[in-house]
């Protein structure tokens, strides 16, 4: 389960962009952040999810924290799944073969998805909370920024 990672080191990792670039997780070492992955590109819940972020990404920024999207799938899945939610103000990761999500104990829903999940990572880089969800991604955005203010002490 996902939350068994809370209070350790979050796993670092490297993986191709939406723009094409590599997206060094390291580079992200000293502030808060949140990861959050989704289970498929282009299904109704996971595009919402990214759009619900989008939407309240002011937000995220005024507290300080980034926010970075991870999908399973090759790179050309992901620049087609990018090219019907339009631009959005962070990035999306292609994680091609699961092991980024391994390496956050997402466990699989059905046996064929991975479970939606997301991290909220401090400027430590230990993993301060998680929360895992299937639908509701405006409720599950409303969580994460409620759980930042909490945790970061409104920073």
């Amino acid at each position: 389960m996902s939350k068994t990672i809370i209070g350790q080191t979050a796993p670092d990792f490297v993986l191709q962009s939406d723009d094409g670039s590599m997206f060094d997780s390291s580079s992200l070492h000293g502030e808060w952040r949140v990861l959050f992955f989704y289970s498929r590109n282009n299904s109704p819940t996971c595009k919402r999810g990214c759009l619900t972020f989008k939407e309240q990404y002011d937000l995220f920024k005024s507290s300080g924290c980034s926010i970075v999207g991870i999908g399973p799938g090759s790179y050309e899945k992901l620049k087609d799944f990018k090219s019907t939610i339009g631009d959005l103000p962070f990035p999306l990761l292609a994680d091609v073969d699961r092991a980024v999500g391994e390496s956050y104990n997402i466990p699989m829903h059905l046996g064929q998805f991975p479970t939606k999940s997301s991290f909220v990572i401090g400027p430590d880089n230990k993993v301060k909370y998680v929360y895992d969800w299937l639908f509701r991604p405006r409720r599950h955005v409303a969580k994460i920024l409620a759980e930042i203010s909490k945790v970061s002490g409104g920073q």
